[in-house]
């Protein structure tokens, strides 16, 4: 068992930022609780993470659900909060909000079974921003969130640019940090700071989808001053600096976590 009282919960916590974020915290002592929806070997990856993280001598427990049901939602949390009244000197101190799945379709094309639905549309805005309400709501209402909490959502370039196909999912970034900011203003009475990190390109499963995938990927190692991507590895570092007791005076901010590629402008150069 962990000496080590305070917890994060990390929503998405089987791949990319999530699964990066889980194993920084868990070394720097953290326990995990980890929600994700994974099948076959996903599946198996992700118990063996929940192994990982059990190597640093934190406790780990990971639930394989639809992180946007409200049916799991609130099963999760009175298990959690049974597993607190058990031991009150418990803390859940990170809410850490990593979903990334949502339809990538254009608004308009000709053909109209290539277009966007009603539905598509809502679950994109419902799993990638609206549930960080829901789950922070529920979470609040269970008494649950600590005193000097941490909310850390992340957003990406599609909050402020668009590209084909992603207009639900930059939409749901954009709320995402407008959610973001409301949080941090609701939340502030209770000790409770809320961030968004904006993350450079990164090679993650749920990038690999976006469509000119890999020309953005070409583009990006040259765009960067480093000649680098952004690791989920990068973005897991800047979580655990906000987690820190002290960084108490940061809230309602989305920090941009690329490498500088937004203040480089890359052209080719022959030297003269």
């Amino acid at each position: 068992m962990s000496k080590n009282n305070n917890y994060a919960l990390v929503l998405g916590s089987s791949s990319g930022f999530g699964k990066a974020t889980a194993i920084e915290l868990a070394k720097n002592g953290y326990n995990i609780y980890g929600v994700h929806l994974d099948r076959g070997s996903a599946k198996k990856a992700a118990e063996e993470l929940v192994s990982e993280l059990k190597s640093y001598g934190v406790d780990a427990k990971f639930w394989n659900v639809n992180a946007a049901s409200d049916e799991k939602r609130a099963e999760i949390i009175e298990e959690i909060k049974t597993l607190h009244e058990t031991n009150p000197a418990n803390n859940l101190r990170v809410i850490i909000h990593s979903l990334a799945f949502g339809t990538l379709k254009s608004f308009i094309h000709e053909d109209a079974n290539d277009m966007l639905s009603r539905k598509q549309i809502e679950m994109t805005m419902d799993v990638m921003a609206n549930s960080l309400i829901y789950w922070t709501q529920d979470l609040h209402n269970a008494k649950l969130l600590a005193n000097n909490s941490r909310i850390i959502a992340f957003s990406s370039i599609g909050a402020t640019r668009q590209m084909h196909k992603y207009g639900a999912v930059s939409a749901a970034k954009a709320a995402l940090e407008s959610y973001i900011r409301q949080l941090s203003v609701e939340l502030a009475p209770y000790g409770t700071t809320s961030n968004a990190i904006f993350a450079g390109l990164t090679e993650t499963a749920a990038a690999s989808k976006i469509p000119g995938y890999d020309k953005m990927i070409k583009f990006g190692k040259m765009q960067s001053p480093f000649g680098r991507l952004t690791t989920p590895e990068d973005i897991a570092y800047v979580v655990n600096m906000l987690c820190d007791e002290k960084c108490n005076w940061i809230t309602g901010e989305t920090l941009r976590v690329d490498g500088g590629d937004a203040i480089y402008e890359f052209f080719e150069y022959d030297g003269e």
